[in-house]
């Protein structure tokens, strides 16, 4: 029972761990399989906003080039710069995400404003864009950290480039702004959740554009953090995942920097919501295998109960039979034993004389019978009555079996007040041993007897041995100690006499 039901549970504990380790893997592989979707889906974006960017500075750099060389060959005076402001109207309309054009003299005053009257005074030579290009002779574009406007305090990204006077000179700066707003019109259309963000920042960490847009981020370096130390500065195109410096959120970052332009677009999705969709799949896979447990363990059970039940009918059954045998063998035990006295009964006398008796001639051993009587037993009832006649009885039955000591050795009830004793391998002094052995026990007894002459119960033993051929058939011992047991009550009773070995023969030949 307990090796079966150890088997049953070493099968349960194999299939659960199998479909725990299975469904463990299935999950954490499906995981991996989000967050790599994510990350694809968030390079994919971060391409299609870097060629969105690239082509708003690119259509940028390009009106400015056209600005700069008519600025520079064609100077900067009013009529000019009225010309100039009649082009930029006319093509304005063809760059919807522009804000503004805006020119500068040399010394940062407003010489043109395409979307505004200049302000009285206005002079923008504290921009960083100014100054870069006041100091740095180079032609190529510049893109500024992010401003926010003077006059309508929108927050603006600038554009602009160096225009030079005829000889050669710093002569002022052209600058186009692209609004904030317009980017973060175009990021909001794009589904980043709602823990997500887009960036659009400079090479040096300035952030320039934020998606949810947050005024104190604007401008902001982040050039110590640890994305940027770690991913931004080696790598050209990658994902990460980390917890953002401004928001606290843990994201998962696709950053991509511009081939032509010091520019890195950045989107991150918030991890928690990324994985949202995972977690209910991981959940329902928990569900379904928890209940496939569930059943597994439940049918287990009832597997392991019915291996019990049939175990217990089993050793139900094993306890019965052992009853029965027990039984049987208490129930044979009885049919050799007297009711009265506990001795063996005559016919266990008979079987096992029959049995020693062949031992005897197998073995050529002697084989020694004694028959016993109570003395005057019919004088003990007549004084006593019927009920201490049997407790007599049980009295020298219980004296003799103390005086026959070996294991083959039997104590028998031949019938009423008579008693025999078969003692294998046992010659005719043995016997006679045995014999004075029960004769002294019973006057130390000395169970009161009135009819007798001896004033206490007492035997008649008569004793016979027989020897291999003389023990066939066995009735032959018996009669000869029968005559034996006579040969003692003729002597006197209260003692025991041998019959001769050699006078032991067959009953069909008399003696």
């Amino acid at each position: 029972m307990k090796r079966d039901t150890r088997l049953v549970m070493l099968l349960l504990l194999v299939i659960g761990c199998s479909l725990t380790s299975l469904t463990i893997w299935k999950v954490l592989s499906s995981r991996d399989r989000a967050l790599a979707e994510v990350d694809v889906h968030g390079l994919n974006l971060t391409q299609a906003l870097n060629t969105y960017t690239e082509g708003i500075v690119r259509q940028s750099s390009l009106l400015l080039l056209g600005l700069v060389e008519r600025l520079e060959t064609e100077g900067s005076g009013p009529v000019q710069i009225q010309r100039i402001s009649t082009l930029i109207n006319r093509q304005q309309p063809l760059m919807p995400q522009l804000s503004g054009i805006t020119i500068y003299d040399h010394q940062g005053r407003w010489l043109l404003s395409s979307n505004r009257a200049i302000p009285e005074g206005a002079n923008s030579s504290d921009r960083a864009y100014f100054i870069h290009h006041r100091d740095d002779p180079s032609a190529e574009p510049f893109i500024g950290p992010p401003i926010q406007s003077r006059a309508n305090h929108e927050w603006v990204v600038t554009i602009s480039r160096r225009f030079n006077d005829a000889a050669g000179n710093f002569a002022g700066v052209v600058a186009v702004t692209l609004g904030v707003e317009n980017f973060l019109r175009v990021f909001g259309k794009l589904d980043v959740g709602q823990e997500g963000a887009i960036g659009l920042s400079y090479a040096d960490g300035t952030l320039l554009v934020r998606y949810p847009f947050r005024e104190q981020d604007m401008g902001r370096n982040f050039s110590s953090s640890p994305i940027y130390s770690k991913y931004l500065v080696d790598q050209p195109v990658g994902t990460a995942a980390y917890t953002s410096s401004l928001d606290g959120v843990e994201r998962l970052y696709a950053f991509r920097k511009s081939e032509t332009l010091p520019l890195i677009t950045t989107v991150a999705l918030g991890k928690h919501e990324a994985l949202a969709a995972w977690r209910i799949e991981a959940a329902l896979s928990a569900v379904v295998v928890a209940g496939l447990l569930g059943l597994t363990g439940l049918i287990g059970w009832f597997l392991i109960l019915d291996i019990r039940r049939r175990t217990a009918a089993e050793e139900a059954l094993r306890v019965a039979q052992q009853q029965l045998l027990d039984s049987n063998r208490q129930l044979a035990l009885l049919a050799k034993k007297d009711a009265l006295t506990g001795l063996a009964n005559r016919r266990c006398f008979d079987e096992t004389l029959a049995v020693e008796a062949r031992r005897a001639q197998r073995e050529g051993t002697s084989l020694a019978l004694l028959m016993l009587d109570i003395d005057h037993f019919k004088r003990f009832n007549d004084a006593f009555g019927h009920v201490a006649g049997d407790a007599c009885l049980q009295a020298v039955s219980t004296l003799l079996e103390t005086c026959v000591r070996r294991p083959s050795d039997l104590v028998a009830r031949y019938g009423g007040e008579e008693m025999a004793i078969i003692l294998p391998a046992t010659d005719n002094a043995g016997a006679a041993v045995v014999a004075q052995r029960i004769l002294t026990r019973l006057q130390q007894e000395n169970i009161t007897h009135p009819g007798s002459p001896f004033g206490h119960v007492s035997v008649s033993i008569g004793i016979a041995t027989g020897t291999g051929s003389r023990l066939e058939p066995v009735l032959g011992l018996v009669e000869a100690a029968d005559t034996a047991l006579y040969g003692a009550k003729a002597a006197g009773r209260n003692g025991f006499n041998v019959h001769p070995a050699d006078r032991l023969t067959s009953p069909a030949s008399g003696s």
